[in-house]
C-alpha cells in the first residue's frame, strides 16, 4: 500500500450521543465528593474593629521596619561601612519589625468588648 494512497470511502458508523438526564446542582451534603466544604452557620465576626485597625498598624510597622533595612549604594565594588553599620539599619529596623509583630500578636489575642450570647 503506498504512503499517499487515498483512503477507501468506508462508512463509519453513525453513533448516538449517549444523553444523561441533567440532575439539578443542589448543595447537599451527600455529594459523594472526597473533597467536601463544611456549610459554616456562623455569622458573627471574630474580631472587633479595634483588632483589624491594630492588625493593619502592625502591618504597616512591618513594612517600614523592612523599608528603614533597605537601600545603599548600588555598585558592589564600594563598601560604605559608616552606611551599612548605621543606627537605623542595625537597630531601629529589627526594633520596628518585632514591634510590629508584637502589635499584631496584641491584635489577635486582645478580646472584643461585646460578648456573643447564643
Amino acid at each position: 500500500m503506498a504512503k499517499n494512497k487515498p483512503l477507501q470511502n468506508n462508512p463509519k458508523p453513525k453513533v448516538a450521543p449517549i444523553s444523561q438526564p441533567k440532575k439539578p446542582i443542589s448543595k447537599s451534603s451527600n455529594s459523594g465528593s472526597f473533597f467536601k466544604i463544611p456549610q459554616s452557620t456562623n455569622t458573627t465576626i471574630l474580631f472587633d474593629k479595634i483588632n483589624y485597625i491594630l492588625i493593619g498598624i502592625g502591618g504597616i510597622l512591618i513594612i517600614l521596619g523592612f523599608i528603614f533595612m533597605s537601600g545603599g549604594n548600588q555598585d558592589p565594588k564600594v563598601f560604605n561601612e559608616a552606611e551599612l553599620y548605621s543606627f537605623r539599619r542595625i537597630t531601629l529596623a529589627p526594633i520596628t519589625i518585632l514591634l510590629g509583630f508584637a502589635v499584631i500578636a496584641v491584635a489577635i489575642l486582645k478580646k472584643p468588648k461585646t460578648q456573643i450570647t447564643e
